[in-house]
């Protein structure tokens, strides 16, 4: 069974162009490891330039598999290079009823 995740990634000062080329290859690297769904996926910005991004893995044993995968482990490294994770409760806009979020096309 799928486990569908919201992840939030800050850009690192200076690197939010270098973060948004870099999500948009995200999930294609995952589903080439064989560790995601086809469901789409919905990224979306910030009012500060936080990256938000809902998609699905395909298995609670595949986040597992992630975690010992190099491709996956490469791309990671690439990511703590240009942003940072964050709490999705740290967002200004999840303390509002209905938040809301740019589109990141």
């Amino acid at each position: 069974m799928g486990r569908i995740v919201i992840a939030a990634y800050k850009p690192k000062e200076g690197k939010a162009e270098e973060l948004k080329k870099l999500a948009k290859t995200h999930v294609p690297r995952l589903k080439q490891q064989g560790l995601v769904t086809d469901r789409e996926v919905v990224m979306m910005e910030t009012a500060d330039g936080t990256i938000v991004e809902v998609f699905e893995w395909l298995s609670d044993e595949a986040i597992e598999k992630a975690h010992t995968n190099p491709a996956v482990l490469e791309m990671w490294t690439e990511y703590a290079e240009v942003c940072d994770y964050v709490p999705l409760n740290t967002l200004s806009e999840t303390s509002m009823m209905f938040a809301g979020f740019s589109p990141l096309d």
